[in-house]
């Protein structure tokens, strides 16, 4: 007996998707080209710290935002724009302007749910797009693969590609030239988020500032990454990535909140193998042997300073739909 072939239309009443935060376990920055933007040349790694973003349609061609109760205490709502310039909106109308869909009645609204911290360092704002691309790309069956979705999101900034195709990557131009790295072995972390955020034009523009003063060198050319660390990255040696982990932001982030200082000191302090600010601040992370090294890295954090760690691990998988 033959069974009825499946229908070619497929109705949602929503759609929900997933995106991984990141961590960048290298960031070299170099000189400003005349555009304004760096070169850097990082090392990405998503980590299991999501972005959750449900889209739900609507018939009168609006694209809204609004922010679910379930998000994390780490995540402070007014700092949250529900306006068209969230990047998860700005998502959504790039893929409906590519997809040529009528913009009187393809509207959408996303409820973000949102566990990585607002301006961390981490690239939240780019899961929730990874996240708004997804879910929107199921609710509207564009039927695009996901290198497709990552070129879309592309204009967006250098970190949506990269929650969209998640895992480990090299990242060079502006962060936005992405080599997917094989890296099998995972990689165990503590995460402390701060309290508050740092604006990143605010910390590069300090970058350049420390480095005219002569506070810092000057980079002598377009910056690289270390094979080195890649090879520690790739193989799943921890004690050897421990050594060769690198930031050029961390200074100024540390010069405009003195704590994170303080914060990395408590970490190794209490076992780190080594201790990082992430991206351009002020989440500050630590890396561990293992999985049950991290949690109790995180509680010994805890119990120390009364703030909260977080142990989570990468490499993990990019924005899906659930």
């Amino acid at each position: 007996m033959s069974l009825p072939a499946p229908s070619t239309t497929r109705l949602f009443s929503h759609a929900t998707a997933q995106a991984p935060g990141k961590v960048n376990l290298s960031l070299r920055v170099g000189t400003p080209r005349m555009d304004g933007y760096h070169p850097v040349a990082s090392v990405y790694l998503a980590v299991s710290m999501l972005e959750e973003v449900t889209a739900t349609p609507r018939q009168d061609g609006e694209i809204t935002v609004s922010l679910s109760d379930q998000s994390s205490a780490f995540v402070d709502p007014d700092a949250i724009p529900v306006d068209s310039s969230n990047l998860a909106a700005r998502a959504a109308l790039r893929l409906r302007e590519h997809l040529a869909r009528d913009p009187q009645t393809h509207g959408v609204h996303l409820e973000i749910t949102k566990q990585v911290p607002v301006a961390g360092g981490m690239g939240g704002g780019s899961a929730d797009a990874a996240a708004a691309l997804l879910a929107c790309a199921a609710l509207w069956d564009a039927g695009l693969s996901r290198q497709s979705l990552a070129e879309i999101a592309a204009p967006l900034g250098a970190d949506v590609p990269f929650a969209v195709m998640g895992g480990a990557a090299v990242g060079l131009g502006v962060g936005d030239e992405l080599t997917p790295l094989l890296a099998r072995h995972p990689v165990h972390l503590v995460l402390v988020p701060a309290t508050t955020g740092l604006p990143t034009p605010q910390v590069y523009g300090l970058l350049d500032q420390l480095r005219e003063e002569g506070g810092l060198p000057m980079p002598e050319a377009d910056p690289e990454v270390d094979p080195q660390l890649v090879h520690a990255l790739t193989s799943g040696d921890a004690e050897e990535l421990a050594l060769l982990l690198a930031n050029d932001l961390q200074v100024p982030a540390s010069t405009l909140v003195p704590e994170l200082s303080e914060m990395l000191d408590v970490g190794l302090e209490e076992g780190a193998l080594a201790g990082q600010v992430s991206g351009s601040g002020p989440t500050v992370m630590f890396l561990a042997r293992n999985a049950e090294e991290s949690f109790q890295l995180a509680a010994r954090i805890e119990d120390r300073t009364g703030v909260a760690a977080v142990a989570v691990h990468g490499p993990v998988h990019g924005a899906r739909v659930l």
